[in-house]
């Protein structure tokens, strides 16, 4: 497992399309926080926030987690790399997980530069540090959970096709049904029970809760069960 973890971030080091995606997300995020005007620009909220990075984050990742996921098995196969790698002595378990971890810490470093809107906002703030620490760090741990589930999706989606595109496109639309998919079904429901239920199937009730500053135990469990469910699915599926 270990080397197919260092074998995949090496591979993304070693070429600029990882430096790419990653400085595109980081573009698009800087610029929609601090230059762009609009609801999410931290200097025109007029008070001491980052509410925005923890709202646009996720609909970013949508298109983040599944940039880098969509080679990680699509590619083995379209170069004819996969049988090769299937025969060695590793299990299929190693093979799956080392390429999830290498996922998600690719993305994770994407995501660790935007600690300095936080310190931005605490320094510029009057009085100095005057930020709600506890919904930041909540929300900044939500979304390390959230990229765990999306990296899971995009990992599975990989291994349904050997087109780079279309894993692509398929890492997208599953990510986003589960983030705001089951809101959309819940809405058309009027029954209080039912609305409960399908939001509890989605992403989104879950990240949300942890946007307030609490860690609970049941968020966990669901990130933590969703990006199983998926892992195990792409394991089915190699094997098969």
């Amino acid at each position: 497992m270990l080397a197919i973890l260092k074998k995949e971030l090496r591979y993304f080091f070693s070429t600029a399309t990882g430096y790419i995606v990653v400085f595109i997300f980081l573009f698009f995020l800087s610029a929609l926080l601090w230059i762009i005007p609009g609801e999410y620009n931290i200097l025109d909220a007029g008070y001491a926030n980052v509410d925005g990075l923890f709202y646009l984050a996720p609909w970013l990742f949508l298109f983040l987690c599944p940039a880098v996921t969509m080679r990680l098995f699509a590619e083995e196969k379209q170069n004819g790399t996969w049988e090769l790698l299937a025969t060695k002595p590793i299990s299929k378990f190693s093979i799956v997980f080392g390429k999830y971890i290498a996922g998600w810490l690719l993305v994770s470093i994407a995501l660790i530069p935007t600690l300095i809107y936080y310190f931005s906002v605490s320094y510029i703030a009057e009085p100095q540090g005057n930020v709600d620490s506890g919904a930041f760090w909540g929300s900044f741990i939500g979304l390390f959970f959230l990229t765990a589930v999306y990296v899971a999706i995009g990992i599975f989606a990989s291994s349904l096709s050997k087109n780079q595109i279309v894993s692509f496109i398929l890492a997208v639309l599953i990510s986003f049904f589960f983030y705001y998919g089951f809101e959309v079904i819940a809405s058309f429901s009027h029954n209080a029970q039912s609305i409960h239920f399908f939001e509890l199937l989605g992403i989104h009730v879950h990240y949300k809760s942890m946007s307030r500053g609490v860690i609970d135990s049941r968020d966990i469990a669901y990130f933590v069960l969703i990006s199983g469910t998926f892992l195990s699915a792409t394991i089915w599926r190699i094997r098969k």
